[in-house]
């Protein structure tokens, strides 16, 4: 792995570290001298990236935090700042979807309107709360942390704050309403955050991931016995490069948009990292 010697003891601080792609990120940026707080609402998921990372000659820390409460989030920075000192690099990683949020069909037939079905969930069986958790958990989960950490940041130079987005920013998925426009918030949130901090020397960027196998979407992707599902067909058919991504190939982007000494005057950008997802037309 390339050095980035600009991030040598900064401390970097991951919600949703307990995660797949974000305990990747957590990993990456130990390997590079930060001092990394892994943060998640299991706590247990943050220790054992935490536990990996000191393993391997890191330093790093767990901190269970729900962040969307503005008190559990102080609470987690009061013992970051004791054991690690202030936050130098925010990556801002948590969210996820939930099945209240979600429709069953990829689109509305009129005799979904008439013959109910209970295993058949249209746009208008959609839970409220379920959308609102959805939303919050994605938008809340990046604003509250952001305020939390941002004051020290502020204070401080060569910081920045990572955005996670995805290609639900760019164009929403069929099924997951809320998740897309959770996420399409999260690139705007990106954007209004680069001008905001600007003067104060914090650049905002995101990386925007197209397709992923991860815990999370694995009953999406794969059927029980292993086979692709018919949405994993249509992802992999909108992808050029025909494969999901590795973690560790989200990894280049998210050290240049750290390390100030490659993306310096780079802020208010979503680089997609999506096997060419966002670029295909389909035809």
């Amino acid at each position: 792995m390339f050095v980035h010697e600009n991030l040598k003891g900064r401390v970097a601080v991951v919600t949703g570290g307990g995660g797949v792609l974000c305990g990747d990120f957590a990993k990456t940026l130990a390997a590079q001298g930060c001092k990394v707080a892994v943060l998640d609402l299991n706590k247990e998921a943050a220790q054992a990236v935490a536990d990996e990372i000191t393993q391997n000659g890191g330093t790093a820390i767990a901190v269970g935090c729900n962040v969307l409460e503005l008190e559990s989030m102080q609470k987690a920075r009061e013992e970051i700042n004791e054991k690690l000192g202030t936050c130098d690099i925010l990556l801002n990683g948590a969210g996820g979807n939930n099945p209240k949020g979600t429709t069953t069909k990829d689109t509305l037939e009129k005799a979904d309107l008439f013959n109910k079905d209970e295993n058949i969930k249209t746009f208008f069986d959609l839970d409220a709360n379920g959308i609102s958790f959805v939303f919050n958990l994605n938008f809340l989960g990046t604003l509250i942390p952001t305020q939390v950490f941002a004051r020290d940041m502020a204070e401080k130079e060569n910081t920045c704050i990572i955005m996670v987005s995805s290609m639900n920013a760019y164009r929403p998925l069929t099924r997951i309403p809320a998740y897309s426009a959770a996420k399409a918030a999260v690139k705007n949130f990106t954007e209004f955050m680069a001008v905001h901090f600007a003067e104060v020397g914090i650049r905002v960027n995101a990386i925007a991931p197209g397709f992923f196998s991860t815990k999370q979407n694995k009953t999406l992707l794969w059927n029980e016995d292993g086979s692709p599902t018919e949405r994993t067909g249509k992802i992999l058919a909108a992808t050029p490069m025909k494969r999901f991504g590795e973690a560790s190939e989200l990894d280049g982007t998210l050290l240049f948009l750290c390390d100030e000494a490659y993306s310096g005057f780079i802020t208010g950008v979503s680089i997609p990292v999506d096997g060419g997802f966002n670029a295909y037309s389909g035809v």
